[in-house]
């Protein structure tokens, strides 16, 4: 298992000081271990005292979900700067 970072092991703890199972903070932080997820799942803990277990892994899945779409939009840019050099080479030729 790879080490977490220092914004995971602070949701971990904050998840345990609320009362969470071990187990089940564990899990949370196995999933957002950035420090994009990690930090934003601390800042919507924050606004609140105690969330159902379910609401945390709700918030979850749309933090990974949110996650996934900066990261495809990036790699579509990528995929389209490339293409763009790949045409300009092309005009450049002729």
């Amino acid at each position: 298992m790879k080490p977490k970072l220092e914004s995971s092991i602070e949701l971990y703890e904050l998840m345990l000081d609320r009362e969470y199972p071990e187990e089940f903070c564990d899990l949370v932080t196995q999933n957002l271990n950035t420090d994009y997820t990690a930090i934003r799942m601390i800042q919507y803990l924050s606004h609140y005292q105690h969330l159902p277990m379910e609401e945390v892994v709700d918030e979850m899945l749309s933090i990974i979900s949110d996650r996934n779409r900066i990261m495809e939009k990036k790699q579509l840019e990528q995929v389209n700067a490339s293409w763009n050099r790949h045409l300009e080479k092309r005009r450049e030729e002729e």
